[in-house]
């Protein structure tokens, strides 16, 4: 009798950690595009959105982590939306891809980033939106730089006939995080095909300098190219300073016809809320405003966290607009979790879709297994959508 209430009771526990171990979306905000969970050792990256000409969404990530192949040919896959973000299907998966942005330029789909961490510079293009790709074999079919590149889902802007993208030359001392990018801004004339790399023009590199911001300073990535309200372009960084909670951008500046950098580090230097993380700008005409979606800092949270790197806390992601991309308004808190250690909203990409502003997010939350690794290593691609964002 007494075995028999011992099996019972094992077959009890069994079903319950059996129950206790299936994966649970249920907390998770926004609408899940896909999950890895902490365990895999594959961890979600490189969040990125695109609008299709017919209006279905596509969106992609990279996997990176300790069971990955990103330090020598990453895997992005893509998603398709036909109903407006409300459930998503696996179209491809790409052997080669990472740090990768999605963006449609005159009709067609394509891909641009490295093809694995600190990798070559390549583009690809797909003729099915999405389904099937190209392979970048030379520099007249997508290899556009070959050596040690590093970048993010920026943006691609259009301004005074030419498609301008900020990139981070990777060449400097190596293992050296932020220490090793330089920022530079490539860009084509609109019409030229962008697979071939003859057709990019390239800035100087801006070399990193450990005597800006009194030697506080460990390096800039992931700008953003950005027209300013002069007209001119420049390419807007997250800047590393770990010895304040105070997180500043950098303003590169570019000349008109593409080919300089300049940066003056007692003005470019600006307050930015979540500088410190990777932050994407886009300027809207009907707003005639710049809007950002960026991880703030709140002021209870720097309380809590003083002495602690402003880089690692991603647990409250914000809507902010600006006049002049010099100050910055709050506008709301579009998501948020106490938890800082495990939790984190984080290297969104999004775009303006009539009134509504659609975006994804490398996402760390719980589910249902133990939750992400950290806040850093996220288990979830997430998309959402703020309606009406110009009246927050």
């Amino acid at each position: 009798m007494i075995y028999r209430f011992c099996r019972a009771a094992a077959l009890i526990c069994l079903v319950v950690q059996s129950f206790a171990q299936s994966p649970d979306f249920t907390q998770v905000p926004g609408t899940v595009i896909a999950h890895s969970p902490a365990a895999s050792g594959l961890y979600i990256g490189s969040p990125s959105i695109a609008i299709l000409p017919n209006g279905d969404y596509v969106a992609s990530h990279d996997f990176f982590g300790p069971k990955s192949n990103e330090h020598v040919r990453a895997i992005s896959r893509v998603y398709r939306s036909r109903d407006r973000g409300k459930s998503w299907q696996q179209i491809s998966e790409i052997n080669g891809q990472f740090w990768s942005k999605l963006f449609v330029y005159q009709g067609k789909l394509y891909m641009l980033g490295t093809d694995r961490h600190h990798g070559n510079m390549i583009i690809r293009n797909s003729a099915d939106y999405g389904r099937n790709w190209t392979e970048p074999t030379d520099d007249s079919h997508g290899l556009l730089k070959a050596g040690e590149y590093h970048c993010a889902p920026m943006p691609l802007i259009e301004h005074r006939g030419r498609l301008w993208r900020a990139i981070e030359d990777a060449a400097g001392p190596p293992k050296q995080w932020g220490k090793r990018y330089s920022a530079f801004v490539a860009s084509i004339p609109l019409g030229a095909d962008p697979m071939i790399a003859s057709n990019w023009l390239s800035t100087n590199v801006m070399r990193f300098d450990s005597t800006y911001l009194d030697g506080h300073f460990t390096g800039w990535l992931e700008g953003n190219a950005v027209v300013m309200p002069d007209g001119s372009v420049a390419d807007v960084l997250r800047v590393d300073d770990r010895t304040t909670l105070e997180e500043k951008a950098a303003i590169v500046r570019i000349s008109e016809d593409g080919k300089t950098a300049s940066f003056d580090p007692d003005k470019d230097f600006i307050s930015f809320p979540g500088g410190s993380k990777k932050f994407t700008i886009r300027f809207d005409p009907k707003t005639k405003l710049y809007w950002t979606l960026t991880n703030l800092i709140p002021g209870e949270v720097k309380k809590a966290n003083a002495g602690k790197s402003p880089a690692g806390i991603r647990n409250t992601l914000a809507l902010y607009s600006s006049k002049d991309l010099i100050t910055w308004d709050f506008r709301e808190i579009l998501l948020r979790h106490p938890d800082v250690v495990r939790h984190g909203f984080q290297y969104v990409d999004w775009l303006f879709d009539g009134r509504d502003i659609v975006f994804v997010c490398r996402t760390a939350f719980d589910d249902g297994l133990g939750g992400a690794r950290n806040n850093h290593d996220a288990n979830f691609l997430t998309f959402h959508r703020i309606r009406k964002y110009a009246k927050r």
